[in-house]
């Protein structure tokens, strides 16, 4: 057993304040950090719990969108009425991930935060860089099928989990948090995750102690609204690849387009020539096929993930006439 030190928050600032100590951990639903503690993966010093705190409400903004709580769970923020209804991509990524027993208890923070599910990852005898810096990643060359074919670097090929965070990638939601200093700050999603580098460890933008508090939503954008998940099982699955996709078409044209990718990268992927080689034109084959060409121009397969690459140009191409249809 690993003893660790335990504390209740009975604010956001308490928490902030209490929270950039080296090894502490935020906890709320616990639904990914326990499981690594069990695994000592993840071997805080101190956890700081937050389920407690006044962040579980979904409620209308000013500008006409949605302020979503940092400790809203995951089945009430799919349940939701006005996300049905005007963020239906989102409701549907969300009900696509995990189990009804962990969305219950799952919070709309921690999906952001959540980690890799790479099998060398989570195997403390293997080596890997994003959880021992500097030991090397045994994906690369070994059996990674479940691994990145975009935006991968030489010493990681880890994906993103997250069905939520996709979703909210095509919404270009807005992460808000709170610093140890008392300072908020209002950060992009497309910004909010970083890609591995050198530095895979480091996997998001937030500073040591800072709390997401919220995540915003812009209004409901125009168009048909889609969520389409290719895994291995119908439930309880993570995505070999998912896309979260917001396609108009007016008079006979794609208008705008927001196409966000899952289970390809190590963050929820989001590429604008994707969109641009849609946006003006008729909606068939032919202008899918140039989109795709652009989503995977760059893309790299690792032996065991190569299918990834075919697969998510059929699955893009079957998205985009399901919402152009």
């Amino acid at each position: 057993m690993k003893s660790f030190d335990y504390a209740r928050a009975d604010s956001a600032e308490a928490a902030v304040a209490d929270g950039g100590s080296e090894g502490t951990k935020f906890i709320a639903g616990g639904t990914n950090l326990l499981d690594l503690m069990k695994l000592q993966v993840e071997t805080p010093a101190r956890l700081i719990d937050i389920s407690r705190l006044d962040l579980a409400s979904v409620e209308a903004t000013e500008a006409g969108g949605l302020s979503i709580g940092a400790l809203v769970p995951n089945a009430d923020l799919a349940a939701h009425e006005v996300v049905r209804r005007d963020y239906p991509v989102l409701s549907r990524a969300l009900l696509a991930g995990a189990s009804g027993q962990l969305r219950n208890k799952a919070s709309t923070g921690g999906n952001l935060l959540q980690r890799t599910r790479c099998y060398y990852f989570y195997d403390t005898t293997s080596a890997c860089n994003k959880r021992a810096p500097g030991s090397g990643c045994a994906a690369i060359g070994g059996f990674n099928r479940i691994m990145a074919v975009l935006g991968t670097s030489d010493q990681c090929i880890a994906t993103h989990p997250s069905d939520m965070a996709v979703a909210m990638a095509a919404l270009e939601a807005t992460v808000v948090t709170l610093k140890a200093d008392g300072d908020r700050r209002r950060i992009a999603l497309a910004d909010f995750h970083r890609l591995p580098g050198d530095t895979p460890h480091i996997e998001t933008v937030l500073e040591p102690g800072e709390l997401i508090t919220h995540v915003e939503l812009p209004p409901a954008p125009k168009g048909r609204q889609v969520y389409r998940k290719v895994r291995d099982r119908a439930s309880y699955a993570f995505a070999l690849v998912s896309i979260a996709g917001i396609v108009a078409v007016e008079d006979g044209r794609i208008a705008s387009a927001a196409l966000a990718f899952g289970g390809l990268a190590h963050k929820p992927w989001r590429d604008p020539a994707v969109e641009a080689a849609l946006v003006g034109h008729t909606p068939g084959d032919a202008a899918f096929a140039v989109a795709a060409d652009a989503l995977l121009a760059d893309a790299r397969g690792f032996g065991s993930n190569d299918f990834k690459i075919p697969l998510a140009r059929r699955t893009l191409i079957a998205t985009l006439r399901e919402l152009t249809a």
